[in-house]
């Protein structure tokens, strides 16, 4: 397979070729599959510690809070950084914390291991960002569809292996697994990226200073509210999704289970189509049908037919995910200045928006049932798709 980039940056091409797309994918998939996985195997893990669903979707989910701080973090010193080498080394301290979690003795334990998993994620995942920016356009959006694509299949591939894996060697040692995931991620960007120098550290000031001016930025504040409430409602659903399932009437067993999530196959079809769409009608109108699609979804996900269920899972997918792709790529366009410092802002309110789902959403899931979760979801993509109807264009914004 050949490199994303040369040793010398390349100049701007119109897009991305399939075979370099199909890699930025693989990249995203193999950077951020630990995040996922995890949930396809919660009520297995919430047997062996013996919790509530809301306890532990809530620890599953704390790698979240380490992906948000991590997130602002690299945002700060990622200028001073060699992109391939921080890749690299992310990936590979993320094996130490994948592996720990097959032995975490208990629930205290393996929520601080998953917020360790985050913050080298969060690390991989925006430096590579930044490498694929500075080497191979990844601000078009095409690109940054492409490496959203990556992370659906990090869903459905991730959630379904873990499945098959946890009910073939246990929950707990199907972290094992993912560990050597991780080695594999670091192998591949060692062999496909090349080095590049580290631009000048400029002063400390600069950064706050740039964060100042996003945050000043009412178009890009409106962009990370809706990623904060895309994650939001996306973690609410899919964390306790599973539990419904594994109850009567469905009582679907663990590998049944892992193959209900093939309902992000579809995403992996209709994620890379946002570029194109946002071209054609701009981010509001294509925002805000792709999060209507998620809304109906929610209402199928009441119903007590499986086939409904499934069918609303796919719709929440494809909506949140397709949303998702083009507010990524809103912000890129958007930004004035520092657009790493812009990233590390929506990519912290992103993450922020998952664990704070994981934990709305499952006090209402312990308290009040399924029901009552589904409409805090509802509310919450309601006022994303609002929002989105206020987003401008790029030139506009600026």
């Amino acid at each position: 397979m050949p490199d994303i980039a040369s040793p010398v940056t390349p100049a701007p091409m119109p897009g991305l070729s399939l075979q370099r797309s199909l890699l930025i994918a693989v990249i995203g998939f193999l950077t951020l599959v630990d995040l996922f996985a995890t949930q396809a195997i919660l009520p297995s893990l919430a047997q062996v510690y013996a919790v509530t669903p809301a306890r532990i979707g809530l620890a599953a989910n704390a790698s979240t809070l380490g992906m948000a701080i991590s997130g602002l973090l690299v945002g700060v010193f990622s200028r001073s950084v060699e992109r391939k080498r921080a890749i690299c080394a992310s990936l590979l301290f993320l094996a130490v914390p994948t592996a720990l979690l097959a032995y975490a003795p208990n629930l205290t334990i393996f929520a601080a291991l998953r917020i360790v998993q985050g913050l080298f994620m969060a690390a991989a995942f925006t430096l590579m960002l930044t490498h694929l920016a500075e080497r191979c356009e990844v601000r078009t959006a095409n690109a940054l569809a492409a490496y959203v694509t990556g992370v659906v299949a990090s869903n459905l591939i991730g959630r379904l292996t873990a499945a098959v894996v946890a009910s073939l060697i246990g929950a707990e040692r199907s972290f094992l697994f993912f560990a050597l995931l991780n080695l594999a991620g670091a192998a591949l960007v060692s062999i496909a990226l090349h080095r590049n120098a580290p631009e000048p550290m400029s002063e400390a000031r600069g950064f706050w200073q740039a964060w100042a001016v996003h945050l000043s930025q009412g178009e890009l504040r409106r962009t990370f509210a809706i990623g904060f409430l895309i994650l939001f409602g996306f973690i609410g659903v899919f964390t306790y999704v599973g539990f419904v399932l594994a109850r009567p009437p469905y009582s679907l067993s663990m590998t049944a289970l892992g193959f209900v999530f093939l309902v992000f196959a579809p995403s992996m079809v209709t994620t890379p189509l946002a570029g194109t769409m946002v071209r054609r009608v701009g981010p509001a109108v294509t925002a805000a049908r792709s999060l209507a699609v998620a809304l109906f979804g929610l209402i199928l996900l009441l119903l007590t037919s499986l086939a409904a269920v499934i069918l609303g899972m796919t719709l929440v997918g494809i909506g949140t995910f397709f949303a998702q792709a083009v507010a990524t790529g809103h912000v890129g366009r958007v930004a004035m200045g520092d657009k790493a410092a812009a990233s590390g802002l929506y990519l912290s309110a992103y993450y922020c928006g998952g664990l704070a789902g994981a934990a709305a959403v499952g006090a209402l899931f312990d308290a009040s049932g399924w029901t009552a979760a589904v409409g805090g979801v509802f509310a919450a993509l309601a006022a994303a798709a609002l929002l989105s109807l206020k987003l401008g264009s790029p030139e506009a914004a600026r």
